[in-house]
């Protein structure tokens, strides 16, 4: 790194292009792993003179914590780890080899920083104890190499290739049998309307329930407009959990639901449900707006309680089916996912939705209903794009005018291509 580049960097970081803050990022990066390592050799050094007659502290842990401003646990940390990656010396003066040497040679050219570090001598503490030296260290030097340019899930996956080599049986079991799983779910509503959902799962069932979590939890792509998914992660598993959720509940075996999505009972007046403006109770747990109830009977059972000014049910509407199974089989077969403009939503995570609504007289059939994702679905209900049915019996879509002046008509090309 040149002189002169790290001073104007640090006055001038706003006259920086793209190239120029990621290449200070790396460099700066690779400077800090390098006195990292360095630091760890002066900790090895003075564990093997003995920090007691040095400088009169009771461990090297105990006097890096002063010098460096740490906690004794995080001094700690350095100190195991600087003592792993560097040879010291016993009582006796002699050798104690070090137990990653491939490692900190590694991380001595600022390649691989203390996470990765950490992670690699857990590893090595969890090989078999009848591991023989030969294989411990070739295992460390795998480690090591892919530690250059690998994250934590290859280094892991490497792991579990290492343990299957060295021991293809794994561990005996202790117990005859299978313990009972501990599985916790607690569900609770809140004063403000929301829900807290709480848990504590098994390693089996977490590692399930992540898979499923990451794979509905991908940002949505940048669309043609440019407009890139602005959702936090936690925000994405949020709607990830609400996907999921839905298929459970589409399942024709799912008991009390029998395939249907949601049963909606409204408890206001028909006519504000046509307007959109009132309230609407969910399944008699909590309320939703009337405008949010639109969206859910597009694709659910509803069941109109028509209720009078005092809040008394005048009628009970009979529970009627939207969508049928036949119709929700034609529409997977012509839309192939979500029919908006750039998604790449399959069928199995679509709603049916009305394009001229229900509630205000459009009917049940393929001419009226087009595939939308949850997002898309709740765009169209709340934003200002438009949907119609071409004369080719296909959907095609309309944009607001903020995002083309000229709204041209677009089509979901991707699902057929």
């Amino acid at each position: 790194m040149s002189e002169t580049f790290l001073p104007e960097l640090q006055q001038e970081l706003w006259r920086a292009g793209e190239l120029e803050l990621a290449h200070g990022v790396k460099q700066f990066l690779q400077v800090m792993r390098v006195a990292s390592a360095a630091i760890g050799r002066f900790l090895a050094e003075i564990e093997s003179r003995g920090s007691k007659d040095l400088y009169g502290y009771g461990s090297t842990a105990a006097w890096f914590a002063d010098v460096a401003g740490l906690s004794r646990g995080e001094a700690q940390s350095v100190v195991k780890r600087a003592i792993a990656l560097n040879p010291t010396r016993a009582l006796d003066g002699s050798e104690v080899p070090a137990v990653a040497p491939t490692t900190a040679a590694v991380a001595a050219e600022g390649l691989i920083g203390e996470h990765r570090i950490d992670q690699i001598l857990d590893i090595l503490k969890r090989l078999p104890a009848d591991t023989s030296a030969e294989d411990r260290e070739h295992a460390e030097k795998v480690l090591a190499e892919l530690a250059r340019d690998a994250g934590p899930r290859q280094v892991t996956k490497a792991e579990e290739d290492i343990l299957g080599w060295l021991d293809p049986d794994g561990n005996e079991p202790k117990d005859p049998e299978p313990k009972q799983p501990r599985r916790e779910v607690t569900l609770e509503r809140r004063r403000d309307g929301f829900w807290k959902l709480t848990g504590l799962l098994d390693d089996e069932l977490g590692a399930r329930t992540a898979a499923a979590l990451e794979a509905y939890a991908k940002p949505r792509p940048v669309d043609e407009f440019g407009q890139a998914d602005l959702r936090m992660k936690c925000e994405r598993q949020g709607d990830a959990w609400a996907e999921l959720l839905d298929l459970a509940i589409a399942c024709p075996d799912q008991p009390g639901t029998s395939g249907y999505r949601t049963l909606v009972h409204v408890t206001i007046g028909l006519e504000e449900l046509k307007t959109g403006i009132g309230k609407a109770c969910l399944d008699f747990v909590g309320t939703m707006t009337a405008r949010e109830a639109r969206m859910a009977a597009c694709d659910c059972l509803m069941l109109p309680v028509v209720m009078n000014a005092a809040g008394e049910p005048l009628d009970v509407g009979r529970l009627r089916r939207f969508v049928t199974p036949g119709q929700r089989r034609a529409l997977n077969i012509r839309d192939r996912g979500c029919a908006f403009p750039g998604c790449h939503r399959k069928p199995k995570n679509c709603h049916a939705h009305h394009i001229h609504h229900w509630a205000d007289g459009g009917p049940t059939d393929l001419r009226n209903l087009v595939l939308l994702c949850g997002f898309h679905h709740r765009l169209l209900h709340h934003g200002d794009w438009q949907v119609r049915m071409a004369a080719d019996g296909l959907p095609e879509f309309i944009p607001p005018q903020y995002l083309d002046p000229l709204r041209r008509i677009r089509r979901n090309t991707l699902h057929r291509a």
